[in-house]
């Protein structure tokens, strides 16, 4: 089945785009996400605590690589419930970072908050395809 989520086309700069989905967690609240081609993993926003559970057996430090020299160290979680347009994820295993780096990038241009990346783990499993015409994110 494909599902299409509307895509928001977010213009930082001139010429330096970015991609952002909303979703909707099973609280109520909408959280706004980054669909990031170039992230092996989905990380989400260790400063929203109530989106995530850890667990001890779970709580693995994981070092990340971004795009600086130094590699991160990140913890594993796994979300609390959450749906894009209409395809519902009971639970996703992502890598916890503090983004308020991001949220204040984000507070220049638009009044999104940014709650996590959606990273290539995600998109591979959903066979995910960027429509950029139709402004869409497919999923599978």
């Amino acid at each position: 089945m494909k599902i299409k989520v509307p895509l928001q086309i977010v213009e930082l700069e001139d010429d330096n785009f970015h991609l952002v989905v909303s979703g909707s967690f099973s609280n109520g609240t909408t959280g706004y996400w980054v669909v990031d081609t170039g992230a092996s993993k989905t990380v989400f926003d260790k400063n929203l605590e109530e989106g995530y559970d850890t667990s001890d057996e779970e709580a693995d430090e994981v070092h990340t690589a971004g795009i600086g020299e130094k590699p991160i160290e990140t913890t594993i979680a796994y979300l609390k419930p959450f749906s894009l347009g209409k395809l519902k994820i009971e639970t996703l295993r992502v890598a916890l970072l503090d983004l308020s780096h991001i949220n204040q990038l984000y507070s220049r241009a638009t009044n999104l908050h940014i709650c996590g990346l959606i990273g290539g783990d995600f998109l591979m499993k959903h066979k995910a395809i960027v429509d950029y015409k139709r402004k869409v994110l497919v999923l599978h």
